[in-house]
């Protein structure tokens, strides 16, 4: 199956990254390679990108669609997180700006194998890098009941945690659970209906994801340092595309615009903090109606971005 996402908010991310020729550039979510490679045309004819991602799929279709600029392109498939081990293996040093896009992409919720979606019946899996040894099938068979319910609840926001965890162990008492329709069977029956249009196994599916590919601890590690990965004057732009993502970036960011991180009414400062940059965004950028229309997946994206002082 041929690797599809479509890049969104492109215009925007590049309005607020700037690429200009001679910088460098970090893709922590290489994808398709649709924002790398407008990086690439922007910052031409020596603009240098460094791109990674997780996805085997999406580094070798990325290698063929930018097989022209393999000269300024440097690929490695790896996650965000270990971005500054290899720029520093580079010896890029701080550079001039970073892009993360925090979605799925279509290729991976479209390919039945992969075992991201209800859509289809395929066997539970959900792994980004299918290096690693966990998978969804792993989660929902073998996992305690107490750790299936705070999945669903912390990383799937939903409501009917409990129930549902507690329907998983009954059925795998019973039989394996083994596929994709299987568990969306399940918990439809505790659900029993669709919850504002979206079916009622979108948290589920969404909580197991995260909890397999690590997505929230990832995160969570690149932005506790992240803005040392830019120069003075280097942006950096993040698209999430649901609220857990979200309130990670928007709170990492608040933090490094503030001057001090000492309780209020302290007396006297005493954290060692400074404030590493300024916001380029007071609020979220959000898709335009005609992009939604023609990319639905954009619906849920924001965008935040902030410059390194």
């Amino acid at each position: 199956m041929k690797f599809a996402h479509v890049p969104v908010l492109v215009q925007e991310v590049m309005g607020l990254l700037k690429p200009k020729p001679g910088e460098r550039y970090l893709d922590g979510t290489l994808g398709g390679g649709g924002h790398t490679e407008e990086i690439l045309l922007r910052s031409s004819p020596d603009g240098r990108v460094l791109g990674l991602d997780w996805d085997e799929d999406a580094v070798t279709a990325a290698r063929q669609r930018l097989s022209r600029y393999e000269d300024r392109l440097t690929i490695r498939q790896t996650s965000f997180e270990k971005a500054k081990n290899i720029l520093t293996e580079m010896n890029w040093g701080q550079i001039e700006g970073v892009v993360l896009d925090l979605g799925v992409s279509s290729h991976q919720f479209d390919d039945a194998e992969r075992g991201f979606s209800f859509q289809t019946s395929a066997r539970l899996d959900m792994r980004m890098d299918r290096r690693q040894p966990l998978t969804a099938f792993d989660i929902v068979n073998a996992h305690p009941v107490a750790e299936i319910t705070r999945i669903l609840a912390e990383y799937g926001e939903e409501p009917r945690a409990r129930r549902i965890a507690a329907a998983i162990a009954t059925e795998r008492r019973n039989r394996t659970i083994e596929t994709t329709a299987d568990l969306a069977e399940i918990v439809a029956k505790v659900k029993r209906r669709r919850s504002h249009g979206h079916h009622p196994a979108t948290q589920t599916f969404q909580a197991l994801r995260i909890a397999v590919n690590r997505e929230l601890e990832s995160l969570n590690v690149f932005l506790e340092r992240g803005y040392e990965l830019l120069r003075p004057g280097g942006r950096m732009v993040i698209i999430s595309f649901h609220s857990l993502e979200d309130r990670l970036v928007k709170t990492a960011f608040r933090k490094w615009t503030q001057s001090c991180l000492c309780p209020p009414r302290t007396l006297r400062c005493d954290c060692g903090w400074s404030q590493k940059a300024h916001r380029l965004t007071k609020k979220p950028i959000v898709a335009s109606a005609e992009e939604v229309r023609a990319n639905p997946r954009a619906r849920s994206a924001k965008l935040r971005a902030v410059v390194r002082i």
